[in-house]
């Protein structure tokens, strides 16, 4: 028996979700949540085999919940968007639902979910998960995974960034980690608000007191924070460029 639950903000979408769902016999509805934040925690409990997923959603969006897994369930998205807006991710995810679908659709959504899961690979599943990560540009918020709960922390309270491995450190009020790396992660950032100095840190301009000279061609950031960066040459043409 497969378990499955439903992640949507609309209570008649949940309603037709559920009913469709009761057809089949050989999967069990466990839950049910009306945005991302539940929906994670309901995911982190009950462990679903298949994850019914809105993507515009309050609060937390459905890409923004799936950045909070290590290893993304397996999903097939609801939305209301053009399907040729979701041709690109379509190959990742196990399938969609165009709002409103008929129980035709909702059928073969159902039958390549048993065919997928029976061949599926932590390779698609990586897929999905980087599909996600690069489907995000220009971000004005970030969500980070703490334990079992979700931060959204406003990108303009993003002091500066560092990488750390496979992950950053992302310094604001206080420090927090999220499993990215910092190439991925300057992607989708402003370059007019979020400039990479050095291989290792990207800082928020708007954080930036002064660039001081330490030597010949050697060069470092001081932030309003107090905190002082090092600068390669390339962060200082790309801060010269920035201020100009």
């Amino acid at each position: 028996m497969k378990r499955a639950v439903i992640i949507d903000d609309e209570k008649l979408s949940r309603e037709n979700i559920a009913y469709h769902l009761g057809k089949f016999r050989d999967i069990e509805l466990v839950g049910e949540a009306e945005n991302g934040f539940d929906g994670f925690k309901l995911c982190q409990e009950e462990r679903p085999d298949l994850v019914f997923l809105d993507i515009q959603m309050p609060k937390l969006t459905g890409f923004e919940m799936l950045e909070l897994f290590e290893t993304p369930p397996e999903v097939i998205f609801i939305t209301a968007f053009d399907q040729f807006a979701l041709q690109a991710f379509s190959v990742n995810a196990i399938d969609y639902l165009l709002k409103p679908f008929s129980e035709e659709r909702f059928s073969e959504a159902i039958e390549r979910f048993f065919k997928r899961t029976s061949t599926a690979t932590e390779q698609e599943l990586t897929r999905l998960q980087e599909y996600v990560q690069d489907t995000r540009k220009n971000l004005s918020r970030i969500v980070i995974k703490d334990a079992n709960r979700a931060i959204v922390v406003p990108m303009n309270e993003v002091q500066y960034i560092e990488a750390q491995d496979d992950y950053v450190a992302i310094y604001a009020s206080k420090k927090y980690l999220k499993k990215i790396t910092l190439k991925t992660l300057e992607s989708q950032l402003d370059e007019n608000e979020f400039i990479r100095i050095h291989r290792s840190y990207i800082i928020n301009i708007s954080a930036l007191k002064e660039i001081k000279t330490e030597g010949k061609e050697i060069y470092s950031a001081l932030l309003k924070n107090g905190i002082s960066l090092p600068v390669s040459k390339n962060g200082i043409d790309k801060l010269r460029s920035v201020l100009r």
